[in-house]
């Protein structure tokens, strides 16, 4: 699988001329095909969105909302429109993060499978030592084959924390890396470091750090502490929920991507966000443009890594 072995492969020894190799390999597979390879064209390197949420909308009764759901989403936001968006502003590929408004309800993913064909892959939801997540996470893979890249966990509220330390979530972890999944984290700062055994453990299973890690939610302190998972070769650190100049100044987020680009690397950074129901195309290539503006330092080739090589290796987009 792409997930427990290239990204380990590629971090764990591989220098920077065969990182460029495989990179350009996935990217005329996903968007040009061989045939501009054998034309001698460069090849272009495809735009991941590794970070959307998409929604039936509250009126929709066919995919209900979950009663233990945080939020309730009235307005509709399909993988039609996504596609549409998609097409407008340029991204070839998206990973749909399966929101918490359904639980571990996954109807609507599937739906998401189904309109958006290859272009669209996504993350499940399922909660350590709830009776039948894992055979649900087995059954849901089994439908949907190299469809599902990860398991999502919350973490960052006091009353929903998921187990730490106890067996209910080390069973989830290693059932998501049996399966080839990766792990996706969303937490506050000062309640991550309680994933770290299980990083360490599952050293070859692919763990995605979902909004910076949230450093703005925490202390310095705990940020640091997530920064430092950059020494653990299985970890990507996702660029997402970047902060308006009205909640952060730019300069200090220009200054968190530093750090986190210093510590990650591009090979090992990706980017999300910009779709929503009032998305437009426009809208939508802006923030990806917003995105580009921060990687401050950043070469134009690495540049297009974090917005989308490193996530089209990661995901399998494009992969046989």
């Amino acid at each position: 699988m792409i997930m427990r072995t290239e990204l380990n492969r590629v971090a764990e020894g591989a220098g920077d001329c065969a990182r460029r190799d495989f990179l350009k390999t996935m990217a005329v597979g996903a968007v040009l095909g061989a045939g501009a390879l054998a034309r001698g064209a460069e090849p272009r390197v495809p735009v991941v969105d590794a970070h959307v949420h998409c929604f039936a909308g509250g009126g929709d009764a066919r995919f209900p909302y979950h009663p233990q759901g945080p939020y309730r989403p009235e307005k509709a936001s399909p993988p039609e429109l996504l596609l549409q968006r998609m097409d407008g502003a340029g991204v070839d590929f998206a990973v749909i993060v399966h929101p918490e408004p359904y639980q571990d309800d996954h109807r609507f993913l599937e739906r998401c499978f189904a309109v958006g064909g290859k272009r669209l892959k996504g993350t499940c939801l399922f909660f350590a030592g709830r009776p039948g997540s894992i055979p649900a996470m087995q059954a849901l893979v089994k439908r949907n084959p190299g469809r599902v890249v990860a398991a999502r966990i919350h973490a960052y509220q006091a009353d929903r924390l998921p187990p730490f330390g106890k067996p209910e979530l080390r069973e989830l972890w290693r059932a998501a890396a049996e399966l080839g999944l990766g792990v996706q984290l969303h937490f506050e700062p000062r309640f991550g470091i309680g994933f770290e055994p299980l990083i360490k453990e599952f050293a070859q299973t692919t763990v995605v750090i979902d909004h910076l890690g949230r450093p703005f939610q925490g202390t310095r302190e705990d940020h640091a502490a997530i920064v430092r998972w950059a020494r653990f070769p299985n970890t990507v650190m996702k660029i997402s929920s970047l902060p308006t100049p009205e909640e952060q100044p730019l300069e200090k987020v220009t200054a968190v991507i530093r750090e986190l680009a210093g510590a990650f690397g591009a090979g090992r950074m990706i980017y999300g966000g910009g779709f929503d129901e009032n998305a437009t195309a426009e809208s939508y290539r802006a923030y990806r443009e917003r995105t580009r503006g921060v990687l401050v330092g950043m070469s134009a080739a690495d540049q297009a890594k974090v917005l989308g090589g490193t996530a089209a290796r990661v995901f399998g987009f494009g992969a046989a």
